[in-house]
């Protein structure tokens, strides 16, 4: 296979690409009848434990005392100052979003301005989604589908293109780049975006964070999201750090509230107090050591299934057969995985997997394990 392929999506309508995404609760929760917190979600890489109080008790702070009845800062830099003195990163090189999402939508517009992109694939979907909002071009360069466990690993890539779109650690293959390799390609290419948006997730992640490197480097972007990590998906909150002119004139360009007061709110809580989120993430670090061993174990006992090697808190398994009959299997009990069909260079004999508690862990390696006897 060409390591290359040019992309055919930029002539297709939004509505015939296949940009699927995991955390469907709220649907399968309907078609069962049952309530949404009885699905165990593996499908989203979300940490599976409450949101920490101090969180909860601020935003319950916020609505005792109606600050949600104003409009929100325009500016955002009450909380761009906190993100910049948690970085030790110039506030002005900060632009904070409505989940990462948003800021992948407009990194793409930047990417648009600079000529061919390429995706590393299997990639994450939304940075398809976002250059075809800007009708950019991009390609596509297959990663190898066997690695090892040690970690952090070389990034094995050096694609033919203007801009380059890496993942740290990788979604959906759960590869954690070794920094030094990735400074070398920075002087490669007019623009490199960095989505780290599982980095703060992941055993010894932080080591191989491109943010220090924003300060030397002015093409390269880095994307954050702190709704995985804290477990507030519906808050959509994240921020970007790059340019200060190329995130000033994406601010101008942009919806003028992207934030409500409580993402605004949730942000300043969760990194104005940096003993609290080292305890936060050591405590998810644990417990990504302590489940990925024990779940890996119980499912490379299945026949005809591998169990990916993986830095963070999902994995891919590969099966010898199409994986859809298991699926459906899975999410008539109410257990939700990531169907891989949607990544491109993957197929139907592949599925990400999400760590969970023990218990629900438990649970899910157990029907996993029905699934392939039925």
């Amino acid at each position: 296979m060409d390591e290359f392929k040019t992309n055919k999506l930029n002539n297709q309508s939004m509505e015939n690409i296949n940009f699927k995404h995991g955390g469907n609760i709220l649907i399968q929760a309907k078609k069962l009848n049952i309530s949404p917190s009885k699905i165990i979600d593996s499908s989203a890489s979300l940490v599976p434990f409450k949101p920490p109080k101090p969180l909860l008790q601020s935003l319950t702070s916020e609505i005792k005392t109606l600050g949600f009845q104003y409009y929100p800062e325009r500016n955002l830099n009450s909380l761009r100052e906190i993100i910049g003195e948690f970085h030790q990163i110039n506030p002005d090189n900060i632009l904070p979003g409505n989940g990462a999402s948003e800021l992948i939508t407009w990194a793409g517009y930047e990417a648009s301005q600079f000529g061919s992109s390429c995706i590393p694939s299997p990639g994450f979907v939304d940075y398809e989604r976002s250059l075809n909002c800007w009708n950019a071009k991009f390609i596509y360069s297959e990663l190898p589908k066997s690695w090892s466990s040690s970690f952090p690993q070389q990034f094995p890539l050096k694609p033919v293109c203007d801009v380059l779109w890496i993942t740290n650690p990788h979604n959906p293959t759960g590869q954690l780049w070794d920094k030094q390799s990735l400074e070398i390609i920075l002087k490669k290419y007019k623009l490199v975006i960095c989505d780290e948006a599982f980095l703060s997730i992941t055993p010894n992640g932080e080591k191989e964070s491109l943010i220090p490197l924003t300060k030397t480097y002015d093409n390269l972007l880095v994307i954050r999201s702190l709704t995985k990590v804290f477990n507030i998906a519906g808050l959509r909150l994240g921020y970007i750090i790059g340019s200060s002119k190329k995130l000033l004139k994406w601010n101008n360009k942009r919806d003028p509230w992207p934030l409500n007061s409580f993402a605004i709110r949730a942000g300043i809580e969760l990194l104005s107090n940096r003993s609290f989120y080292n305890e936060w993430t050591e405590k998810i670090h644990d417990w990504v050591i302590t489940e990925k061993n024990w779940v890996s174990k119980k499912l490379s006992k299945i026949k005809n299934l591998k169990v990916h090697h993986s830095s963070t808190n999902f994995f891919l398994i590969e099966s010898k057969f199409p994986l859809s009959s298991n699926i459906n299997y899975l999410e008539d009990k109410g257990i939700l995985i990531r169907d891989c069909t949607s990544f491109k260079f993957l197929n139907e004999k592949w599925a990400r997997i999400s760590l969970q508690t023990r218990k629900k862990n438990k649970l899910l390696c157990r029907e996993i394990q029905n699934s392939f006897r039925k």
